[in-house]
């Protein structure tokens, strides 16, 4: 085991992994987002009950992805300073009672603030997951429980339209929240229980000290490779998510079943991927596997973008293109996440964070720009393209950043 703290085999975990259940993990990882995505199929029924308009319930969206970009950069430095446990705990309180005010909401004004106090309570899974893996486990072990991890969390996006329009139909749209509060006390019974304190508590944490761990990572070009081309792997897809309906029934002119089927199969691509890194992680070294998997990806886009350009695009070839997109974006993630937070041992609440926030905002960028012009599969194909080249781009500097550090260190010893 390398004995340099700043390596990726840094001190032996405070606590064993078996003590902390990857599947509750999980939980607390994807109800953060699944209360994004649940909520979505009830805009309609929730902005007719509230006599809202659609700009109005859109922003109990847009605030919700804010919140969760915020809340991100506040949860990790606040584990590194109070311990994971309490902040967990805190943040799955929130995330319930948000839940219940937004239940009892009666106005959409109302509804949109208890929307950002939820996304805030619910990214603290997010992150402190992360950090909790981390904290538990070697570099190789944090980035095959990761891959797990992904594999349980991405069920959720690609259920939750499903179930939320279920229960919208069935028993309103506040049903919904009922669901989510429910999830949120069960959430916390089962953190209460089975989730022991795994940080090593740094009792010099402030705002200074809070400013200087992220201006140390983000002078740090071996964190910032990591991290913006990590975004740009995994959330870059979010811009194909957004164009998918306009894609397959104003351009292909399916039927609008056929646009879950599709988005069914970007979720079940990114699933395959995590499957392949837990089999390729320990095997091959991971800086080799983000590499060649982003790789994939670019082949990948450029496909889907030939397809898009030349006026020919099918619904077959097109879901064929983006499945191998997302399996390559799902084999690069837990390498690129383990690689960002292990840079500094010493902060890894605060670089988890900042890797989810990163992560967000470039989903947010991507999603964006492939609103614009008129054509909107050839839009997310070159969003696709650049994102994924730019991700090869950072990951290369990352990769040499990271080196050149292990070999001054090599030297110094």
């Amino acid at each position: 085991m390398n004995s340099h703290p700043g390596r990726l085999a840094d001190a032996a975990p405070l606590i064993s992994p078996k003590s902390v259940p990857v599947w509750l993990l999980a939980l607390v990882t994807f109800s953060g987002t699944l209360a994004m995505h649940i909520f979505v199929p009830a805009l309609p029924s929730a902005a007719t009950d509230l006599g809202a308009s659609i700009g109005e319930m859109q922003m109990t969206v847009s605030l919700y992805i804010f919140g969760l970009a915020v809340g991100q950069l506040v949860y990790g430095p606040l584990s590194d300073r109070y311990g994971r446990r309490p902040v967990l705990m805190s943040g799955l309180v929130l995330y319930t009672l948000a839940g219940l005010a937004a239940l009892v909401s009666p106005s959409v004004h109302a509804l949109i603030a208890a929307r950002l106090f939820q996304a805030l309570g619910g990214c603290a899974g997010l992150v402190i997951a992360r950090a909790i893996v981390r904290d538990t486990s070697t570099a190789d072990d944090t980035a095959k429980r990761l891959a797990v991890m992904n594999l349980m969390v991405t069920v959720g996006p690609g259920l939750a339209p499903i179930a939320g329009g279920a229960l919208a139909a069935t028993l309103g749209w506040r049903s919904i929240f009922v669901a989510l509060c429910a999830l949120g006390i069960l959430n916390m019974l089962m953190t209460w229980k089975l989730v022991p304190e795994t940080g090593r508590r740094n009792a010099e944490t402030s705002v200074k000290s809070l400013s200087r761990d992220y201006l140390g990572l983000l002078r740090s070009p071996a964190f910032v490779g990591y991290a913006i081309g990590g975004g740009c792997a995994t959330t870059s897809m979010y811009a194909f998510t957004a164009s998918a309906p306009f894609i397959v029934m104003n351009e292909l002119h399916r039927p609008a079943t056929e646009v879950g089927i599709c988005l069914a199969l970007l979720i079940f691509g990114y699933w395959i991927g995590s499957m392949i890194a837990t089999r390729l992680i320990g095997r091959f070294a991971m800086k080799r596997l983000m590499v060649i998997s982003n790789l994939v990806s670019i082949g990948a886009a450029l496909a889907f973008l030939t397809l898009a350009a030349s006026g020919e695009l099918q619904l077959l070839p097109m879901m064929a293109a983006i499945m191998v997109y997302t399996i390559g974006a799902g084999v690069a993630s837990p390498n690129a996440l383990t690689l960002a937070v292990s840079v500094n041992p010493k902060v890894t609440g605060s670089a988890s964070g900042l890797y989810g926030a990163t992560q967000m905002a470039v989903g947010a960028v991507c999603t964006a720009l492939a609103g614009i012009g008129g054509d909107p599969g050839l839009a997310a194909a070159s969003v696709l393209v650049g994102a994924s080249i730019l991700a090869q781009s950072c990951f290369w500097i990352g990769v040499k950043a990271s080196d050149a550090t292990a070999a001054g260190r090599g030297a110094a010893a």
